[in-house]
């Protein structure tokens, strides 16, 4: 990463201009052009530098349910299980932990009944248990991380 890419990270963070043209602005706020942030958006998601660029929704307002699961999954099937459970569109993000349950995803589905059809799909096509998480509250945290 350069200066420029560590500016758009740290510009784009507090927020993305709500307009017709809104890479346009987001680079001029920046100082550079339109093309230059969208070629070097594009890259920074290609390397995995970034690992999603997008709005952050508030799923249930619209209809739809989010839920943290995991589950306890053997070294030895950590990868097929993980090939599974990432090819699905419901899960958001996959990770691995030290921890007894050590395979952690967060469900995002349209319904909220979704979530328990996700968990079922899921343990029929792995053969392992899944412990669903649901959030009770939520906080706004404002996480940001300079680049």
């Amino acid at each position: 990463m350069d200066a420029t890419d560590r500016a758009i990270i740290n510009h784009l963070q507090g927020g993305f201009p709500i307009c017709e043209h809104p890479y346009r602005v987001a680079a001029e706020q920046i100082g550079i052009s339109e093309d230059d942030l969208l070629t070097r958006l594009q890259r920074l998601l290609d390397e995995k530098t970034l690992t999603r660029f997008g709005p952050m929704y508030q799923i249930e307002r619209m209809g739809g349910a989010f839920s943290l699961a995991a589950m306890s999954v053997p070294e030895a099937d950590f990868g097929r299980v993980a090939e599974i459970v990432n090819a699905l569109p419901e899960v958001a993000h996959n990770y691995e932990r030290a921890h007894p349950l050590n395979m952690w995803f967060v469900l995002a589905t349209g319904t909220p009944g979704g979530i328990a059809a996700a968990i079922t799909k899921i343990e029929s096509a792995t053969g392992h248990r899944v412990i669903n998480m649901p959030k009770e509250r939520e906080y706004f945290v404002g996480a940001r991380f300079a680049a």
